[in-house]
């Protein structure tokens, strides 16, 4: 079969402020797992500054079997307006669809876009492997777990897939389907790696626990090690961002992966995520040895009320801990920071905003809490009419679109806007800015505050 696998084209912050943007990985997986048995093309049409037209030009020319498409919250208009393009080149070519917003809405998606046929809920790689068999008459479409699909005019659900339990046993991601060449910030090339699945905590924000499970399932360090080395030696790859969730849930497998980026003497720099309670002055220093030089800590409040209330799991004290053990390593740090939360007051928001200068990140990225499908905060939402709009382009972290009990949504948007003037522009920011980074920073907050809302870690 012929397979073609497509990220729409879309509005992207981060593309418009940092001029790049991450590989689709999750395309990468999907695609190792067929391409020995079928031609598979890979379509990044944000990095390839794609029009509709242009992709509506590629599909007509490499004519798929079956068009996959991926997508965030955000992100659904676009995967729907490129549903329908294929629908109107071909009724007969089958679509699926996955991502996270779809695995918790897969009903509703098909409803909204009947050009979908197919959508895949939670990890991806098997359920399209069989989803495939099942097109060349190898499988019963009733088989497949994880599927929700149309059938004789109505929607049916198949029963839930296991999480996959030894994640060495996906292939490792199709690199050589993506324009390597082009994901690139300030003419050093860059790649994404995600070393671990799952998450044992429960913020009321994330989805993650709930697509990926509860129970953290980790690549073995040696397979980190194997798709790092490929990354640098057949892409040349110097930059590195560990998409995991929390890098450093398991502290001795963190040490021994930064140990062996440093003895395998391999010259790139990296970033990764962590939990301010998963961190320690150990871990920052081998972290550090071993190329890494900013870690990002989803600290999310300055109010002990607020990360109570999202279920955080840590103390301000904790925030104030790591962050100083990251800076006694020599670690950049960036800090997240949500303000907006249902019940939220203004001395919530202040206390927020004055502790992301206490707590002494180097950067800080400030967004307005966002109730995603799937997620706690969307349960609670639903329950209390609080979402004043479902038009899911608007799902960005960067409009508000829930009632507030304190605020207004115009007034929130404000103190979003104050938040990240606050931080910036201060004279210690400005010292900083200007040692690290020549004033790089400075110059994009100052040419427009409001677009870098949101944009200073890139995922």
């Amino acid at each position: 079969m012929k397979i073609l696998l497509i990220s729409p084209p879309t509005k992207s912050v981060v593309k418009e402020v940092l001029s790049t943007t991450a590989p689709p990985a999750g395309l990468a997986y999907l695609a190792s797992m067929v391409k020995e048995e079928h031609d598979v093309k890979i379509v990044d049409s944000l990095i390839e500054n794609l029009s509709f037209d242009k992709v509506e030009k590629i599909i007509k020319k490499f004519y798929p079997d079956l068009v996959g498409i991926t997508a965030t919250t955000s992100m659904m208009p676009d995967a729907y307006k490129i549903a329908r393009i294929v629908k109107n080149i071909d009724e007969n070519i089958k679509i699926v669809i996955g991502g996270p917003h779809v695995t918790f809405l897969p009903e509703k998606t098909i409803e909204e876009c009947s050009c979908i046929d197919f959508v895949i809920r939670g990890e991806g790689e098997i359920t399209f492997k069989e989803l495939v068999d099942y097109m060349i008459g190898k499988r019963d479409v009733k088989e497949i777990r994880g599927l929700t699909y149309k059938q004789n005019g109505s929607i049916k659900s198949n029963s839930s897939r296991e999480l996959i339990k030894n994640l060495d046993s996906i292939p490792l991601p199709s690199y050589e389907l993506l324009p390597m060449d082009k994901y690139n910030a300030d003419g050093v090339k860059f790649g994404t790696i995600m070393t671990s699945r799952g998450c044992p905590f429960n913020c009321i924000f994330c989805s993650s626990s709930l697509q990926f499970g509860k129970r953290w399932r980790a690549h073995s360090v040696n397979r980190v090690i194997e798709e790092i080395s490929m990354l640098h030696n057949e892409y040349g790859i110097r930059e590195i961002e560990f998409l995991d969730d929390t890098f450093t849930l398991n502290k001795k497998r963190a040490i021994l992966i930064a140990e062996n980026i440093k003895k395998e003497d391999m010259d790139i720099r990296w970033t990764a995520s962590s939990r301010v309670n998963t961190f320690s002055k150990e871990v920052a220093k081998s972290m550090k040895k071993g190329g890494c030089h900013t870690v990002y800590f989803g600290i999310e409040s300055g109010s002990q009320k607020t990360l109570n209330f999202i279920g955080k799991g840590i103390t301000l004290q904790q925030s104030l801990k790591a962050v100083k053990d990251a800076h006694d390593a020599d670690l950049t740090s960036l800090g997240s920071f949500i303000i907006g939360f249902p019940d939220e007051s203004k001395d919530d928001v202040k206390n927020t905003i004055k502790f992301s200068k206490e707590v002494g990140v180097n950067l800080a990225q400030f967004t307005v809490a966002t109730p995603y499908p799937g997620t706690r905060l969307w349960n609670i939402a639903l329950k209390r009419n609080l979402i004043t709009s479902f038009d899911w382009r608007k799902y960005t972290t960067l409009t508000p679109i829930m009632k507030l009990k304190y605020f207004t949504l115009e007034q929130i948007m404000k103190w979003l806007h104050k938040a990240y003037a606050s931080f910036y522009l201060r004279p210690k920011f400005f010292l900083w800015d200007i040692i690290q980074n020549h004033g790089f920073i400075i110059k994009k907050v100052i040419n427009n505050i409001g677009s870098l809302i949101g944009t200073i870690k890139v995922s």
